[in-house]
């Protein structure tokens, strides 16, 4: 899956469960859109240079934090910190979509390990 730009330029990407828009990318942080389609999830995962921080801005996202499930929807953030098993959901009917901010070292995908996977990306 290769990131593409969108109309102003930005970098953009389909994945299997919505879309991501990065809205901003510096050295220390990035920001990114990202958009659940109803009734998909991204993968359980964690990482090891990178924490998030996720604003829900439509839509309700059912979070899962180390086994823990709860359901946040518009104007509740979640603070994703380093090393944390993490998942986001949507299974509403509606496109979910939040705003996520990176802050650490590194924010590509060579730091991403995958727990659980609908779409077959688990690490083995």
């Amino acid at each position: 899956m290769t990131p593409t730009k969108d109309a102003l330029g930005r970098e953009f990407d389909e994945r299997p469960w919505g879309t991501y828009t990065v809205l901003d990318d510096e050295a220390k942080f990035k920001v990114k859109q990202i958009t659940v389609h109803a009734g998909k999830r991204l993968s359980y995962q964690s990482h090891e240079k990178r924490s998030e921080h996720w604003f829900i801005v439509s839509g309700e996202a059912t979070v899962t934090l180390d086994g823990e499930v709860s359901v946040v929807g518009p104007g509740h953030t979640v603070d994703v910190h380093v090393g944390t098993k993490h998942r986001c959901a949507n299974e509403g009917t509606e496109p979910l979509i939040m705003i996520e901010v990176q802050y650490g070292e590194s924010f590509g995908e060579d730091d991403i390990t995958r727990y659980d996977d609908d779409f077959g990306r688990a690490d083995q």
